[in-house]
């Protein structure tokens, strides 16, 4: 035997779980956090060391609404599993009763409706997203503060042991599972952190947060904020079942500008992968997206503001555009905002592109349309002006 003095380096991640945190990044801003808890219990899976009869990981997600904490989860089932859907996510809004757990359970035997009682929870539901290569199943407890205690005390046993006993006494295994449960709790108190009511305090704090400099005596109490409003909410037991609690933090300026651009991307993928639309590349100028920024900015509704402020800017007026056949295949459109007129202005720059060229102009982040235009004639720009509308 040789005696080494080999220095070893434990904050190596392997290939896939490096891949896996990449393809994270890409899809999530502003929480970087969450994202490094889930890579590090996915490593620690990998490694074949996660602890026997127990599910793969247990998150507590806390955070004020549209601060990204179903989209991460979402976010890991893509890029695991391919599928931003395979999630079985469980809307806690409606297991408000104690009798309503039967849905997720089904009915004992003796009970009227017994045999057509399907369980949300049973062993098929739970591997239906298997793959060969990856046997992972993604829960998700959505706004677990709004559940019936009876179902804090059936998740209990999910956490801890891994088993969920059925209403027939079938059991369900969730060893192979990664738990989320995602919760508003300490929203209110964060805003509060964030918006002094007073003063030179609540401008130097709006300033700093749109510039995302907050310090992190600010980010430590917006933790502590979550965890103490989860802490009043559930029981000792319910918490110490818990691997990993995080909170996420709100969206400030800096990270909205990056999730437009990932919306932007989104859509731009949604026109090619139409069914029925032509395929036709876009773009925004700086003052149209500064306009966008400006309509979905909403401290209290974090990104879903944006998303809705997307769909009232872009995707209904281009939608008109289709419709219309104003917009065909192989067009670039340039967006652009007016601020004479108040609106957004459409313009259709080129026509005829080829699919490569539409592929360049997008970026290699989006895939390209199969279908293509033979021609490549670009004529002179041509306005189409839209209003923007004003509804939800």
């Amino acid at each position: 035997m040789t005696r080494l003095s080999k220095p070893l380096d434990p904050t190596l991640t392997g290939r896939e779980a490096e891949q896996f945190e990449t393809s994270l990044r890409r899809k999530i801003v502003g929480q970087d956090e969450a994202i490094e808890q889930i890579v590090n219990i996915y490593q620690t899976f990998l490694a074949g060391m996660s602890h026997p009869g127990r599910p793969i990981g247990n998150f507590l997600f806390l955070g004020p609404t549209g601060s990204g904490k179903t989209r991460l989860v979402e976010a890991a089932a893509e890029s695991l599993m391919g599928d931003a859907r395979a999630v079985i996510k469980v809307d806690c809004a409606e297991f408000q009763h104690s009798h309503e757990i039967a849905k997720l359970i089904g009915s004992p035997p003796g009970y009227l409706g017994h045999r057509e009682t399907h369980p949300l929870l049973s062993q098929e539901v739970l591997n239906q997203y298997h793959t060969e290569k990856i046997k992972l199943s993604f829960v998700l407890f959505d706004e677990i503060e709004k559940a019936s205690d009876a179902l804090w005390n059936l998740l209990l046993g999910i956490l801890d042991k891994a088993t969920l006993t059925l209403g027939d006494n079938r059991r369900v295994d969730f060893s192979r599972a990664l738990i989320f449960l995602t919760s508003n709790l300490g929203a209110s108190e964060m805003g509060s952190i964030l918006r002094p009511n007073m003063g030179f305090a609540a401008s130097e704090v709006a300033r700093r947060r749109s510039a995302g400099e907050l310090d992190e005596n600010v980010n430590d109490k917006i933790t502590r904020a979550g965890v103490e409003a989860a802490r009043r909410k559930f029981t000792p037991e319910f918490i110490n079942r818990i691997d990993k609690t995080v909170v996420f933090r709100p969206l400030g300026q800096p990270e909205l500008r990056k999730i437009l651009d990932l919306e932007l991307n989104m859509l731009q993928q949604r026109v090619f992968n139409s069914p029925t639309a032509a395929p036709f590349a876009f773009s925004l100028t700086d003052t149209a997206k500064e306009f966008v920024l400006r309509e979905g900015t909403d401290v209290k509704y974090g990104a879903r503001h944006l998303k809705r402020a997307i769909e009232r800017s872009l995707v209904h007026p281009i939608s008109n555009l289709i419709a219309t056949e104003q917009v065909r295949t192989g067009d670039l459109i340039k967006v652009d905002f007016d601020s004479t007129l108040g609106r957004m202005t459409f313009f259709k720059e080129a026509e005829d592109l080829p699919a490569y060229a539409l592929a360049q102009i997008v970026g290699g982040s989006i895939t390209p349309p199969s279908r293509s235009s033979a021609g490549t004639e670009v004529e002179m720009p041509r306005i189409i002006t839209a209003k923007s509308s004003r509804r939800s």
